[in-house]
């Protein structure tokens, strides 16, 4: 190879790294005002940044992938693997926030107010994934878009902006569900079938409830007005109006279609064709959840460190974090369809010929 020798710290660029980590406090408070934990804080926030960073590395790669007109299976054996990958890298915030906490409250007040009013908020690639995944500013819970935007820079901003244009994942999965195969066959109505089998199942679950000795008339009540909210809500999943009404009113994100797809492969994942489809699905779900987990625990520790005290970023830091957490989910609609589930079993049997194109069969010439 013709090339010089690769030291390593020249390539991983150390005397540039190593050198990024300079406390606001060092010249700015007294010598005997001990501030010795805002290093540990800077370098817990530059590490998450990195691992933003390839975060969406995997994420681009795979929405390149997802935007293509025809998704060959093993484009989609790609896209589980780097989702996994994403997977793998959020178990890392967590721990991060667990080091976080050997910082006491005391602590972080020695430099706290220095910092205002920077704050993660102003975390343009965490944003960025946000919105890659399918958060757009103007579906975001709790802060209009001039808010979110307002406490970037300029360049920031349009950054984002330019971002926001672009397909998102939410998208491009839709997209992708609309055009999956085995749904509508020639001589065989699938979703009737289903909806008989399911009307039973709820049938089922009415008199367990009704017959239950352990539950309170309250409890028994309660538990019937859910199970009528989940069959008059999937009733609205086969009425096309209806579930259009459902979009506008933002109570789903996906078509109709997209989510009767969804619905279909993960009754059938054990098929072999549906097996990767559904484990994306549950990367995607994967993602969501380990995300909102993550808010959480942020949360909580900003009620560790501050109480009831706002943001550096002028919110209203723990109630802010905690709704966020809640309310800010992006795949929700395929959480949703656990509520329609039903044992294996009870499955509606598929014509022969559909059951061959979806499993695996090898026949020697």
């Amino acid at each position: 190879m013709d090339r010089k020798p690769i030291y390593y710290s020249e390539y991983l660029k150390l005397e540039k790294f190593l050198t990024s980590q300079a406390p606001i406090t060092k010249n700015l408070i007294k010598e005997e005002i001990d501030s010795h934990d805002e290093m540990l804080f800077i370098i817990v926030h530059q590490a998450y940044e990195l691992w933003f960073k390839q975060i969406i590395h995997e994420l681009s790669s795979v929405m390149d992938y997802m935007n293509e007109k025809n998704i060959v299976e093993s484009k989609i054996a790609l896209i589980v693997h780097r989702l996994k990958r994403i997977i793998k890298i959020q178990g890392l915030f967590v721990p991060h926030i667990e080091i976080l906490e050997t910082m006491t409250p005391m602590d972080f007040l020695e430099f706290r107010d220095y910092l205002v009013p920077a704050s993660g908020f102003q975390s343009v690639q965490f944003r960025e994934v946000e919105i890659r995944l399918g958060l757009s500013t103007q579906k975001r819970f709790s802060v209009d878009r001039h808010a979110f935007l307002g406490r970037l820079n300029e360049k920031d901003r349009a950054k984002l902006e330019k971002v926001e244009r672009l397909p998102n994942m939410l998208t491009l999965l839709n997209k992708w569900l609309e055009r999956m195969p085995f749904i509508k066959e020639k001589n065989f109505n699938f979703w009737s079938q289903y909806q008989e089998t399911v009307k039973k199942h709820f049938e089922t679950e009415k008199n367990i409830i009704q017959k239950n000795r352990f539950l309170s008339d309250l409890d028994r009540k309660s538990q019937l007005i859910n199970l009528k909210s989940t069959v008059d809500h999937f009733k609205l999943l086969f009425d096309e109006t209806s579930y259009q009404e459902l979009i506008k009113k933002k109570r789903a994100k996906l078509s109709q279609k997209a989510i009767l797809s969804a619905l279909f492969i993960l009754l059938y994942r054990d098929r072999p064709i549906l097996h990767m489809p559904y484990q994306l699905l549950t990367a995607l779900m994967d993602i969501d959840e380990n995300f909102t987990s993550w808010r959480y625990r942020h949360a909580l520790l900003a009620k560790r460190m501050l109480g009831s005290k706002i943001g550096t970023g002028g919110t209203s830091g723990h109630e802010y974090l905690k709704k966020a957490a809640d309310n800010n989910r992006v795949f929700e609609d395929l959480f949703n369809l656990s509520s329609f589930l039903i044992p294996r079993s009870g499955l509606p049997k598929l014509p022969d010929e559909l059951e061959k194109r979806m499993g695996l069969y090898f026949q020697e010439r």
